[in-house]
């Protein structure tokens, strides 16, 4: 590498000021997550990330992007709910606790950073290379997703973290893969063009099971979840039909917490104290029956979630305070992201007009 690149190439994290009198917080690592506008959100996105974004927000630099042209990849024909989504989403972030003056929540397409520098990282990637991701193939047979878009998915989800210096992504490990790719092409930049980008490290989190009310995997497409936004009843009436121990079909029945998705929820709702004490002796020897242990499990949910949802019918009536907040952070990661690719068009002597 020539003198002149070396001094050219410096990494994001090395000029601290942008034009826009945007800093970079000094000894905060910088995180970025995100996720794709589904709308109102459930109680395994909450204990699967929300709760993990809140806590992370008082330690690191946080910018949370609700990732809307990631959405496009599996729903491009149906964009008419696409900003109601958006904003259901909003209000779930800061009803669970994200705080925006402790990080910035905004829209992914609101900072164009994102599209270029997932152009310029798609020239440092080979097709053979996507195709053979499990994700594409899987999806790709499954659900018939064969789009550019859906192919270079995972080149745009390295750009959302590599523009902003990333240097961690809170995932559970059966996402590593994709924090792996980004480390990857970042070190291909860095290669060619000189030390710029910063390789991101995976932030593995412990992810609580969250199984649906038929025991499998919770998700709003199988209609098997809890949302944030159901009402008291509405969450008694669903777990009053969840699946538990098929093996105990009366009171007295010895039953198995291990195999049953009613505790998974106990694991998470309930004290532990209660739990050891009570609930997994007490189901084991028969004396607790499926109604009462549901009846538990109801009273600790809905307290839990009490708080949550007394926020969120706060926040649902505030449409301009919502859009506001997403305007700031989208002014926060445009700040960040200017820093990040003022050195990558340095880097590949792309500033023409300096």
């Amino acid at each position: 590498m020539s003198d002149k690149k070396k001094k050219t190439a410096s990494n994001s994290e090395n000029q601290s000021v942008g034009h826009s009198g945007y800093s970079i917080q000094p000894g905060k690592d910088t995180i970025l997550s995100g996720m794709q506008p589904t709308g109102a959100l459930h109680i395994g996105n909450l204990e699967g990330a929300l709760r993990n974004w809140v806590a992370l927000q008082d330690t690191h630099e946080m910018f949370c992007c609700i990732v809307d042209w990631h959405a496009l990849t599996a729903d491009f024909k149906n964009t008419s709910e696409l900003k109601l989504k958006i904003y259901e989403m909003a209000v779930d972030w800061l009803a669970s606790g994200l705080d925006p003056e402790k990080c910035a929540i905004f829209i992914q397409s609101d900072v164009k950073a994102h599209a270029e520098l997932h152009l310029l990282l798609s020239m440092l990637i080979s097709v053979p290379t996507l195709t053979r991701l499990p994700t594409y193939m899987e999806k790709k047979d499954e659900q018939g997703m064969d789009s550019y878009g859906f192919l270079g998915y995972p080149v745009l989800q390295a750009a959302d973290i590599l523009v902003y210096g990333a240097h961690k992504v809170p995932v559970g490990k059966d996402q590593s893969k994709h924090i792996w790719l980004a480390s990857d092409l970042a070190k291909r930049f860095n290669h060619y063009y000189g030390p710029t980008l910063v390789e991101p490290t995976t932030l593995l989190t412990k992810i609580p099971l969250i199984p649906g009310t038929d025991g499998k995997k919770m998700s709003k497409s199988q209609d098997n979840h809890i949302a944030i936004t159901a009402t008291e009843e509405e969450t008694t009436n669903k777990l009053k039909r969840m699946f538990t121990d098929p093996q105990k079909l009366r009171k007295n029945d010895p039953g198995r917490p291990e195999v049953c998705p009613v505790y998974k929820l106990h694991e998470v709702y309930s004290t532990a104290d209660n739990i050891e004490e009570s609930i997994a002796p007490q189901c084991k020897s028969g004396e607790l029956g499926c109604v009462d242990c549901k009846t538990r499990l109801i009273k600790n949910l809905n307290q839990t979630l009490a708080p949550i949802r007394e926020k969120r019918v706060e926040l649902e009536s505030k449409t301009g305070y919502i859009w506001d907040v997403l305007r700031d952070g989208a002014v926060k990661a445009n700040a960040r992201t200017e820093l990040v690719m003022d050195n990558v068009r340095s880097a590949m002597n792309m500033k023409y007009h300096d």
